[in-house]
């Protein structure tokens, strides 16, 4: 395929260099002429493992060439690669100046590559569609909300018709980004339509790793997730070091076990939107080890903020009940997590007690949970946090659902999914949990889903 590729820094000259290695043909564009006059001739304008002696090649074979010029880059390829940066701006927001200034540019020289030649015959319209692929780093809703019209506006079409557009996270780190883009962890695809996702598949055809083709807002937001997480493993792991080393516990030696652990810390558990934890153990460990590091001086603002952040998420589902303006409250879970009976620091009996507390008229249904049985610790626990509960809870789950105009789903509990009413007419419903059949939900009135 032939590539324009826009901004020619690490992700833009890795990625012009590394596609015109797999056979297209390659032309960088970037602003600086510095960096045009290295490329073309066959030195890299960054330091890199692998990019010296892979655009020396490329440049020699004529793969890969280098400019200026926004029009003829673009009207000599098919797909063009928008790699500008979006740095940070002084408060913290993301700078789009540099991908609203290129995607103007682009979409003038499309109108120029479409509009008919001199005579009155057509142009390059044989030329087929052109594709407009975002790599840069953007938040969700700055393609679709900002970058698209601005093509629309200066192509004087409709993309997703007139052309094509997409976002294509990278996941190039510094140092090994030759190696990352030969062997990706993933390949992400953001399409306005499949056309505009099959021209950026095929683009990387014959590379390994999963292909995810996704909307526009979806690939946005995975590049955000991937380095949130990254960051905040790591800060994590420094962090507990730093406890360690103050306890004069080998932190290393703490990690190895850590980390041989595939089944709960190096998996996808935990890793699903939903809501609070809560329990006999996390809330209680977390306190402790935090207090522990303060004794040792030592600051931990990555753990000592876990729990203050799960009490927001849990604030978040009160406010979602305040928002429908109803009063009669059905919350379906109490107990901390499903097959247990242990109300100890759960989540649910905390949101229980702070809708009590408001004033709603609640009854609660939990078929694990029955005063009667509630016994030593766990019977304590409840009389201090929730005494009114024998008046609160429900025998049934149609008792409840009977009583509410506004239910909490905090259960998987089969006897309360299968009983859940679906369009109007019944509660609003609260998902808590993200239900199985929540997808089909959402276009729902009266569903509501915390946290997704």
């Amino acid at each position: 395929m032939r590539v324009s590729v826009f901004g020619l820094g690490y992700v833009g000259c890795v990625s012009a260099a590394c596609l015109a290695s797999m056979g297209h043909e390659v032309i960088g564009v970037d602003v600086n002429q510095v960096k045009v006059d290295l490329v073309n001739d066959g030195k890299a304008p960054v330091v890199e493992e692998r990019i010296g002696e892979l655009i020396a090649e490329v440049v020699r074979t004529g793969a890969l060439r280098a400019t200026r010029d926004v029009r003829e880059a673009v009207m000599d390829s098919e797909v063009s690669l928008i790699c500008v940066g979006t740095p940070s701006e002084p408060n913290g927001s993301l700078c789009t100046t540099y991908l609203e200034r290129v995607t103007e540019e682009i979409g003038a020289a499309l109108a120029d590559r479409t509009a008919p030649a001199e005579g009155g015959t057509a142009g390059r319209e044989g030329r087929g569609r052109h594709t407009v692929v975002f790599r840069s780093t953007m938040l969700p809703g700055t393609c679709l909300n900002l970058l698209v019209p601005i093509l629309e506006k200066y192509v004087g079409g409709t993309a997703g018709v007139d052309v094509g557009v997409a976002v294509n996270p990278e996941f190039l780190r510094e140092g090994t980004s030759v190696r990352d883009f030969f062997d990706p962890p993933k390949t992400v695809i953001g399409e306005l339509d499949p056309a505009s996702g099959d021209v950026v598949a095929a683009l990387y055809g014959g590379l390994p790793g999963e292909v995810f083709r996704v909307p526009v807002p979806v690939a946005e937001a995975i590049k955000y997730a991937d380095n949130a997480f990254h960051g905040l493993k790591i800060g994590f792991a420094n962090e507990l070091g730093a406890v360690c080393q103050a306890l004069g516990v080998d932190s290393h030696q703490v990690m190895d076990v850590f980390l041989a652990d595939r089944k709960l810390n190096i998996s996808p558990a935990y890793l699903r939107p939903g809501f609070a934890f809560g329990g006999s153990c996390l809330p209680k460990d977390l306190r402790s080890l935090v207090h522990a590091a303060r004794r040792a001086d030592v600051s931990v603002p990555i753990l000592s903020h876990v729990l203050p952040s799960n009490a927001d998420h849990l604030q978040r589902a009160v406010e979602l009940v305040e928002r429908t303006g109803k009063r009669r409250v059905g919350l379906f879970g109490l107990s901390f997590k499903p097959g247990t009976d242990d109300l100890r620091e759960s989540p649910l009996v905390e949101l229980a007690e702070r809708l009590f507390g408001k004033g709603y008229d609640l009854k609660i249904y939990d078929a694990n949970v029955s005063l009667s049985r509630l016994l030593g610790a766990n019977r304590e626990y409840i009389e201090s946090r929730l005494p009114h509960l024998a008046q609160l809870l429900a025998d049934s789950v149609d008792e409840v659902l009977g009583h509410a105009e506004v239910c909490l789903v905090g259960t998987k509990d089969p006897a309360v999914l299968s009983a859940l009413p679906h369009g109007d007419g019944g509660p609003v419903l609260i998902d808590l949990i993200r239900l199985p059949d929540a997808d089909a939900r959402r276009t729902e009135p009266g569903y509501v889903g915390l946290a997704w």
